[in-house]
């Protein structure tokens, strides 16, 4: 493994298999496929609230049922009980194309025509299929369906155009419907009995009784494709929805037989299921293109609107740059569009509107992908200026002019800037300003002008004099200092020139020798990296003007490259599928992984704990963690493999731990701690010289500490008031004042229970130990206290304050009878659990305060037995040793806030 390791990938909705909708109580949920894991939306608000773990392929057919989640993926069927693998069926042959829900049974059909019908009732005890089928030798499966009140019955259809009617449970085949000499894409049930429709190859829809074998209403979509999906409204509206592969739905009024409506546009792909909701007037879509949309008919012309939709690109990105400190990632991919992604929050995720892009298209009678800007090449943004005004500014391909965007309100803003417009040529490369007020652009004539990004107004050129531009060539990149002093361009023939940012004059140049791809320049050191045509990294002193590093080992042509935060590591990509990171300090590659699709795109988070990558031909933006920074190693060097190259697997959708184990061949350690049995999971997570707090509140922790003064404090001000008249069950007598006083009886039992009061300690001993003493001498046998941390959490503080005086010592006088006793047991074993605790510095506070009241009360206990003198110095010296570590690094960083507060800038 290398410094990055494999954590998730973000931006996939959902792939070109069909959904699965379920109900369960009041909530409605739909189960999609991304790849090789499946995901499960709230469909309220098409929030995300469950991913699958990651299977060995991808899935090909989908069903579910509460909560069981069943994939067919290859030849097997993986059963989910929410996210966790609870059975694998495996009896196919070939490949499992379909599956189908059919009341407590699943059927599923693979490409060679057999049927197994399995029962997912008492799953773990049989795995079996309970009965299977065999369709005839040309009879290729398309569809499947359970016609509504058919007992028993399934209706088959093929690619060959022929329909079968089987019944499962005798195993036979009742009816065999011609067709119509096309191949059966969908069919669905409707709510007329005995009626379904069924859609076909050349984007026909034919509306059958099957009773009587009698066609009811045959429709024809106007766009060429097939009929792909198919659904009937529950609502009371006689409506059927179909979708076709062009990625347009028709909407079609049964009584009146004939078009309603359609929906241009609704998807850039083929829809792959259409779904609507019981009783309700909304429907839900789903396409190959990455997107889920739900459509609700609510207008007076019965046209239906988008309501709400989950969408990620549909083609592959092509540049991206975290943003907001990490939390975010901007994108823009070949789809056209411009998006953002959250790290933390799915539901954040969305696209940067380019105006009413839907409108103007129904209004000019245009497809909206030819209104939307061409797909972006290069982009910077400045997050200092996000609240003021525009603050991204991108180059589109092919285009003569810059756009700019307001990211605080997710928009394109008015400005269109356009260098040069007596000879436009197409906008090649741009950057913005340190303070956020400049944005510099480059064309590919080599014009090089800046803009204010406030007014949009040019501010002036960078011109080479004599020449009338500032490159011979095309410019493929501009930078600017943090402190608008300089101004960097790169020319396409390898001439890089340093500018006078206010006065626009040259101030020095240097050639390379041959052509430039790329530059990135780091603010904080004022490094310059480029890529050149020659596969050789070249880092470039702005200020001297000379080349202080040069990195080989790429084979192919590097695709990117970014700056660590520090400017400590420079990270490159290549279309060789490797992402090599080298030390700018030391000047050498100090680790490299090789993945199986070339990376395009990449950029480090400023807290250098999380890479992005995009790749070539992928839709979805992949993540990966810095081991370095959360595992506490001493070292890089620890991770890193130097040159040696390491194949990794690309990041997985879902991020739990079976993913994990299937991106690397062995499992992942941390060299920081001894690996030792008696060491828990909790343990090997603790980062060496701090301690690790147990995150509980602060309240429960305090309250261990100051029992006494909360005790105190809600004593009751009075003493409670006698009753006027005792109830009527207690037996009582008036005494010649009228005061009401209760009979002996009570005062009897008192002085019973002091009478007794030897033999009910006695009797104490005799008593089974509760779970606080059983789970301490458990975990003090096999030397792992974790569980017994994680029990005396949940208390409450005045429950573990009993559970500690219960263990206290009140009668000592016999010293022989006091060594028999339980409580001096436990008490060692406690001493034995802080040391141990300390030792590992785990729950820092909580052990401390616990630490104080088990002191408070049995102090005096420890002091007075000198067995326990030993464990109680182990305890002192472990203590002050962990203590003045912490302290020194607090004295450390107090003493560097003062210097900097004191110090005049």
């Amino acid at each position: 493994m290398g410094i990055f390791e494999a954590y998730r990938a973000i931006g996939y909705i959902t792939s070109g298999v069909p959904f699965s909708v379920q109900r369960l109580g009041t909530e409605t949920f739909v189960t999609v496929t991304v790849g090789k894991a499946f995901q499960i939306y709230n469909c309220s608000k098409l929030n995300l609230v469950l991913i699958g773990p990651q299977l060995s392929k991808k899935i090909r057919a989908l069903a579910s049922y509460r909560d069981y989640t069943f994939a067919a993926y290859g030849t097997d069927i993986a059963v989910f009980k929410r996210a966790h693998q609870v059975a694998n069926w495996s009896r196919h042959s070939a490949k499992v194309n379909l599956l189908l829900l059919f009341g407590d049974h699943i059927l599923s059909v693979d490409a060679d025509g057999n049927v197994f019908i399995w029962s997912f009732k008492g799953i773990d005890e049989n795995s079996a299929p309970i009965g299977h089928i065999k369709l005839d030798a040309k009879f290729t499966p398309t569809c499947i369906m359970h016609p509504d009140t058919y007992l028993n019955k399934v209706l088959v259809g093929s690619q060959e155009g022929s329909l079968q009617l089987w019944n499962i449970s005798t195993k036979k085949k009742l009816y065999e419907f011609k067709g119509w000499n096309l191949g059966v894409c969908s069919c669905v049930s409707s709510p007329a009995l005995d009626v379904i429709a069924v859609g076909c190859a050349d984007g026909t829809i034919h509306v059958h009784n099957i009773r009587y074998d009698e066609e009811v209403v045959t429709f024809k979509h106007s766009a060429r494709g097939t009929a792909t999906a198919l659904s009937f409204s529950t609502d009371g509206q006689p409506l059927l929805a179909s979708g076709g592969s062009s990625g347009v739905i028709s909407i079609w009024n049964l009584e009146k037989r004939r078009l309603q409506t359609v929906i241009r546009e609704a998807h850039e792909s083929s829809i792959i299921s259409l779904h609507f909701f019981a009783n309700e007037p909304v429907l839900m879509s789903s396409s190959a293109d990455n997107s889920i949309k739900m459509w609700i008919f609510d207008t007076s012309d019965g046209d239906p609107r988008i309501l709400r939709f989950r969408s990620g690109h549909s083609a592959p990105p092509l540049c991206i740059r975290f943003y907001a400190n990490g939390r975010h990632i901007l994108s823009a991919g070949q789809d056209r569009a411009f998006r953002l992604f959250s790290t933390i929050q799915d539901q954040q995720s969305r696209e940067l509107s380019q105006g009413h892009i839907s409108k103007r298209a129904k209004k000019l009678r245009m497809k909206e992908e030819e209104l939307k800007l061409k797909p972006v090449i290069a982009f910077d943004c400045a997050e200092i200026r996000e609240r003021d005004w525009c603050n991204v500014v991108t180059c589109h391909m092919d285009t003569e002019q810059a756009y700019v965007w307001r990211l605080q309100n997710f928009v394109i803003g008015e400005h269109i800037l356009r260098p040069y417009p007596e000879d436009p040529t197409p906008v090649k490369a741009c950057a913005i300003s340190a303070c956020g007020n400049f944005a510099i652009l480059g064309t590919a004539g080599g014009w090089i002008e800046i803009f204010n990004l406030q007014s949009g107004i040019s501010r002036g050129s960078y011109l080479d004099r004599p020449k009338e531009s500032a490159h011979d060539g095309e410019v493929i990149g501009v930078a600017c200092d943090s402190t608008n002093t300089l101004m960097i361009s790169a020319g396409y023939h390898g001439d890089i020139k340093v500018w006078d940012f206010k006065g626009r004059y040259i101030k020095s140049r240097w050639e390379i020798g041959c052509a430039v791809v790329k530059i990135v320049y780091n603010r904080l050191n004022g490094l310059l990296a480029t890529v050149t045509d020659d596969f050789v990294i070249r880092v470039y002193d702005v200020v001297a003007s000379r080349m202080v590093r040069k990195f080989e080992g790429h084979t192919d042509r590097i695709t990117d490259l970014c700056f660590s935060e520090d400017g400590k590591w420079l990270l490159s990509s290549g279309m060789d599928g490797s992402l090599r990171i080298w030390d700018v300090i030391l000047a050498r590659q100090i680790d490299a992984i090789h993945v199986d699709v070339a990376i395009s795109a990449l950029s480090l988070s400023p807290n250098m704990d999380v890479l992005a990558t995009t790749h070539v031909d992928q839709n979805g933006v992949y993540l990966w963690v810095n081991r370095s920074i959360f595992s506490g190693a001493p070292n890089v060097d620890s991770f890193a493999s130097g040159k040696e190259v390491v194949n990794i697997r690309l990041p997985s959708i879902s991020s739990v731990d079976g993913s994990q184990l299937e991106d690397s061949d062995e499992p992942v350690t941390d060299n920081s701690v001894p690996k030792d049995a008696s060491v828990s999971a909790t343990f090997i997570k603790q980062i060496p010289e701090l301690v690790t707090l147990s995150l509980l509140p602060k309240s429960q922790w305090q309250s261990l500490i100051n029992l006494d003064i909360i005790k105190v404090r809600n004593k009751p001000i009075e003493p409670p008031k006698k009753p006027e008249k005792a109830p009527f069950f207690l037996p009582s007598a008036s005494s010649l004042s009228g005061e009401i006083l209760f009979m002996p009886s009570e005062a009897n039992g008192n002085n019973d229970a002091k009478g007794n009061k030897a033999e009910n300690n006695d009797r104490k001993l005799d008593m089974p130990p509760s779970a606080f003493l059983q789970l301490l001498q458990s975990s003090a046998e096999i030397k792992n206290f974790s569980a017994f941390t994680d029990y005396i959490k949940a208390l409450s503080p005045s429950a573990l304050d009993m559970e500690l005086r219960m263990l206290q010592i009140i009668d000592d006088e016999n010293l022989e009878e006091l060594d028999r006793k339980p409580e001096m047991i436990s008490i060692e074993l406690l001493l034995d659990y802080f040391v141990s605790e300390l030792s590992y510095r785990n729950n820092f506070e909580f052990i401390q305060a616990v630490i104080r009241l088990f002191l408070k009360i049995h102090g005096e206990t420890i002091r007075r037995r000198p067995e326990f003198l030993h464990e109680a110095k182990k305890l002192l010296e472990i203590q002050t040793d962990v203590w003045q570590k912490i302290d020194t690094m607090f004295q450390q960083t107090r003493c560097m806030v003062t210097f900097l507060g004191n110090s005049q800038f």
